[in-house]
């Protein structure tokens, strides 16, 4: 005797949709839906993941698990917004992706059995040595200083570069709060280093 069950068919969508129709489309099974959206998505945040993290492989595998998030929760996407923007989720789950790569990597236990010393693969990249020198320098003290509100609204905004609506939209605050909370900050920052 043999089942038969009916197939399912993904939705029909349009690739120059908005990405709130596309993630719907990708929560009903579309895998051509999740291929416009990584094409479109994809190359920002790889820019933006790059600010955090000179390594390429762990932007690779953030990346990579970031829309294999994407397609397994795309159903849980509410658009906030009249417009849908899905970007301030997709940064969100890049960045904790992120996040989780570097704690995999930092629990990694790195065995000095390889006599040969390290070489020299290349130089810091400027983004590299600017990023050092404000965590590490007076400015990454006068960062530590404000209060978590602050730091957290002039990091999205200056330091990840999100716009105030980006931001907004990952703190869950209005727009006008951080950019409330973006000039306060810059304010106590410019008291501390002058």
């Amino acid at each position: 005797m043999k089942l038969f069950r009916r197939a399912k068919h993904p939705p029909s969508f349009d690739p120059d949709g908005s990405d709130a129709a596309l993630l719907a489309a990708v929560a009903g099974g579309a895998t051509g839906a999740l291929e416009v959206l990584h094409r479109r998505h994809a190359p920002w945040l790889r820019a933006r993941l790059r600010y955090r993290t000179s390594d390429p492989d762990l932007v690779d595998a953030a990346l990579q698990e970031t829309f294999l998030a994407v397609w397994k929760n795309a159903g849980s996407f509410t658009p906030r917004s009249a417009d849908g923007d899905a970007a301030a989720w997709f940064w969100t789950i890049a960045i904790r992706q992120l996040i989780s790569q570097l704690r995999r990597r930092a629990n990694q236990w790195i065995a000095d059995t390889d006599p040969a010393p390290y070489e020299t693969i290349g130089d810091a990249s400027a983004e590299d040595l600017v990023l050092t020198r404000v965590e590490h320098g007076p400015l990454g003290q006068a960062l530590d200083s404000l209060s978590p509100e602050l730091r957290t609204a002039i990091q999205a905004t200056v330091l990840d570069g999100l716009t105030v609506r980006e931001a907004a939209q990952l703190l869950g605050v209005p727009e006008g709060t951080v950019k409330t909370r973006v000039m306060r900050a810059k304010a106590r920052l410019r008291e501390q280093l002058v």
